[in-house]
C-alpha cells in the first residue's frame, strides 16, 4: 500500500485516532469513500461518452 509497511500504517492510524477521536473516524472514511466514488464516476463518464458517440 503505497510503499508502506504494516508497522506505518498502525503508527498512522493510531495517530489518526488520537487527533479524531473514535467518534469521529466512520465520517472521515465515510467522506473519503463518497470523494473516491465521486472521482471513481467522473473518470468513468468521458469513456461512457466515447461509447455513445461511436454508435
Amino acid at each position: 500500500m503505497f510503499g508502506l509497511g504494516w508497522p506505518e500504517v498502525i503508527i498512522i492510524a493510531v495517530i489518526g485516532l488520537a487527533i479524531f477521536g473514535p467518534a469521529k473516524i466512520p465520517q472521515l472514511g465515510s467522506a473519503l469513500g463518497k470523494t473516491l466514488r465521486g472521482f471513481q464516476d467522473e473518470i468513468k463518464k468521458p469513456s461512457d461518452r466515447e461509447e455513445d458517440l461511436d454508435e
